[in-house]
């Protein structure tokens, strides 16, 4: 556990983690504030999933291209012109009615989603010392991984106990409170753009990140099916307050895995962890589309949930090691742009499935995007060695960025 005193006693560390809670909290409730605001104003799950759906698909689409935004001019000027916009938008949205302007407006406020996640993990690497990146890593994926379930348990209390237009009000402050703080963060000037030359390769060119990106395309459209499958199979059974209890007993696992990975010692590769967690993963997700919203689904998710979190601490480190020269935010941008536009796909086909056939062809469809993820990543070990060696401590340095002052 020293490990994380050490971080956590980094007071730059400590600003990074405390300024982007708000914002993170925000992007957590979004997705089901949409949902709960479009189905109660139209009165049908596909509408509400296609919402959804669309707003992850054009977030996602842009993520990329936010990411060499960064890439080439730097965070500050983005985070505040995003961040503000974001959340005048989002309280336009909540004043919306008819089924059409809900529908176009959702997807406006993906295209105007700022880069708030895009901007911290780089911004670690010059907050801590090279042997301290898994640990700040596992910390940050903890973090963002339970407001990104306590965000959803957020937004379905409010929306069915007062209002989802006072849930996006909500997400709205806190998109502003957010991205304010961190485009103030003194890490913004430490941080600089890596030199790209002519000779690296774009990332859509480099065969590992085509990996990663394949594999993408199952993981988000079996857990963008997920995320609407477990509010829609609720509500169909009259029991829409257990969404947030699934939600948040996931967020406890996702938050225990992520720091349990932290402590893996530097000696095991990322891509062997990485491998080993992901058979188990699948393992975990078998029996799911045979649970009810109970203890049968609050277990399987639960125990799939502490694999999830492992799991992104090493997928970091991994598409780290794998990206292009000079793609540092450019490269997860447009992992999570394919990620996310087929999460998307997922959701807005989860809506209809759940509404017409049944929640659990949308949770047999998690699972089998799962086995398929894990037989790609198996398949392709080959373009992923960069990853699966043990670098030295100078490599380290080198890769992640020597004198780094650490405590300001």
């Amino acid at each position: 556990m020293s490990r994380y005193s050490q971080v956590l006693s980094n007071k730059s560390g400590q600003y990074l983690l405390i300024s982007s809670f708000p914002a993170r909290m925000a992007y957590g409730m979004i997705s089901l504030s949409i949902f709960f605001k479009v189905q109660q104003a139209t009165g049908s799950i596909a509408i509400a999933g296609l919402a959804t759906g669309i707003n992850g698909v054009t977030g996602a689409t842009t993520a990329g291209l936010r990411g060499t935004l960064i890439d080439r001019f730097g965070m500050k000027i983005p985070l505040r012109f995003f961040a503000p916009s974001y959340a005048l938008l989002i309280l336009l949205f909540s004043t919306g009615s008819s089924k059409t302007q809900l529908v176009i407006f959702a997807g406006i406020l993906g295209f105007s989603a700022p880069p708030i996640n895009l901007s911290i993990r780089p911004l670690w690497k010059v907050t801590v010392p090279a042997d301290q990146i898994r640990t700040a890593y596992a910390i940050d994926t903890a973090v963002m991984n339970s407001v990104g379930v306590f965000g959803p348990l957020l937004a379905t209390t409010v929306s069915l106990n007062h209002s989802p237009q006072m849930a996006l009000r909500i997400c709205s402050l806190l998109i502003f409170i957010g991205g304010a703080a961190l485009s103030m963060s003194p890490q913004l000037k430490k941080w600089k753009p890596e030199k790209k030359s002519a000779s690296d390769l774009a990332v859509w060119r480099t065969p590992a990140m085509q990996l990663l990106m394949f594999e993408g395309v199952f993981i988000g459209l079996g857990w963008g099916a997920f995320d609407i499958a477990v509010p829609a199979f609720t509500t169909l059974e009259n029991i829409p307050q257990r969404t947030g209890i699934i939600f948040a007993i996931m967020a406890a696992g996702n938050v225990v895995g992520g720091l349990v990975a932290g402590m893996v010692s530097k000696k095991t590769s990322s891509f062997a962890a990485f491998k080993r967690i992901y058979f188990f993963w699948f393992i975990f997700s078998l029996p799911l589309a045979f649970t009810y919203p109970n203890w049968s689904m609050m277990i399987v998710t639960a125990s799939m949930s502490l694999m999830m979190g492992g799991l992104q601490v090493f997928y970091l480190e991994i598409s780290e090691a794998v990206r292009p020269k000079g793609t540092a935010v450019a490269a997860l941008g447009w992992l999570w742009t394919v990620e996310g536009t087929f999460a998307s796909l997922g959701a807005a086909a989860g809506g209809f499935i759940s509404e017409h056939y049944s929640p659990r062809y949308c949770l047999a469809l998690t699972t089998t995007c799962v086995g398929i993820g894990y037989l790609i990543m198996r398949g392709g070990a080959g373009l992923l060695k960069a990853a699966d060696r043990i670098p030295n401590e100078e490599e380290d340095t080198d890769a992640l960025g020597a004198n780094l002052d650490t405590n300001k």
